[in-house]
């Protein structure tokens, strides 16, 4: 682990203004920091379109209801970081929230214990998916499709099909509820996981692990890294954040339903996938996951604002997670052409000394 202080980015084509010429270095601008223009270029036009989409009430309704979407697509790009993904990050918090209320409700949890317990138990179910994935050797899509229907189906039986409603401590409602400055807590909440995991995967050997293992199992195994451990740590990471966010949407709504939960697996994914081509064109990344999502929460909001109607989200949503799979290929492609020229460029002056000393 010591030996791997080689930078992330050591293999990624460096573009100069001076040396490559205004073309070349737009380029590269702009395919790492497109999806962020963009994403400001859409607050300006529907800021001069609607006068009222640059209120603090619309920024306020954006965090709020976005929040959750933007920490299960921080969660679905955990696993995505190590090639895997991890399709509870939609059914999870199904069973999560119902459960974060149920313990407090029918059990007499304080709700501290209720949230601990919510975590502990998400916990073991990203070991059991970890384990179908990295040990069982199921592939993660079929492994953590059916491990969570299971999980579904348990949510149902647990709640009889009905609403769980109860009175719940003021403490635990301003889990959600809670405004610091006037910007709600849950934005904070996203701030601060995602500020952890980019100091995790882009500046520890942890993290440099984590994208050789995504990158290359084979190789990265030819390296000493320990495949499985790191394909179960994800899972194990990303199912206590989806738990997280199963108790935030239990403290939003006070309500816990097993029809409250799937509505947010698509946003999610698309987040994460939108987010592997912007920023670090070609992999999945924290930032870019954060840029994704305010690309679907910016232009979803000025939509409605124009009077969109109630089908236009999900279309919008699937509609994006097409283009985002497409451009991610793309970066992809582009991603591993850069590094085989690096590869040639570094290789070239090798060989050019070698043949100096054999031939002085």
């Amino acid at each position: 682990m010591s030996k791997t202080s080689v930078k992330s980015t050591a293999l990624e084509q460096r573009v100069s203004l001076a040396q490559d010429g205004a073309g070349p270095w737009l380029m590269q601008v702009l395919t790492r920091y497109g999806l962020l223009l963009l994403c400001i270029a859409l607050v300006v036009l529907f800021s001069l379109l609607t006068p009222s989409f640059a209120s603090m009430l619309t920024l306020q309704a954006i965090l709020s209801s976005k929040a959750k979407i933007a920490l299960l697509a921080l969660a679905a790009t955990i696993p995505m970081i190590v090639g895997k993904i991890d399709l509870n990050v939609g059914f999870g918090i199904v069973l999560w929230h119902i459960l974060a209320i149920t313990l407090q409700v029918e059990y007499g949890f304080s709700w501290q214990m209720a949230v601990l317990t919510v975590l502990a138990i998400s916990a073991l179910y990203g070991l059991l998916n970890g384990i179908l994935v990295a040990l069982a050797d199921i592939d993660s899509f079929v492994a953590t499709l059916g491990s969570g229907t299971v999980l579904y189906a348990i949510a149902l039986w647990h709640s009889g099909g009905r609403q769980i409603v109860g009175d719940l401590p003021d403490a635990f409602i301003a889990l959600h509820h809670t405004e610091i400055a006037g910007i709600p807590i849950v934005a904070f909440y996203v701030l601060i996981v995602a500020v952890v995991l980019w100091l995790i995967t882009e500046h520890t050997p942890l993290g440099r692990c984590m994208y050789a293992v995504g990158g290359n199992p084979a190789a990265a195994l030819l390296n000493g890294i320990s495949v499985n451990r790191f394909t179960i740590g994800a899972f194990i990471a990303s199912s206590v954040l989806t738990g997280f966010s199963g108790v935030l949407i239990a403290a939003e709504q006070g309500v816990g339903q097993a029809s409250v939960g799937m509505d947010y697996l698509l946003p999610a994914l698309v987040g994460a996938f939108l987010g592997s081509t912007t920023i670090r064109p070609g992999r999945v990344n924290v930032w870019g996951t954060v840029v994704g999502i305010a690309i679907l929460a910016i232009g979803i909001a000025g939509i409605q604002q124009f009077g969109g109607e109630f089908w236009v989200e999900p279309l919008f949503n699937g509609a994006t997670l097409l283009l985002s799979i497409t451009l991610a290929g793309y970066a992809q492609r582009r991603r591993l052409l850069n590094q085989k020229a690096v590869q040639r460029s570094q290789a070239t002056p090798a060989d050019n000394n070698n043949q100096t000393a054999t031939h002085p």
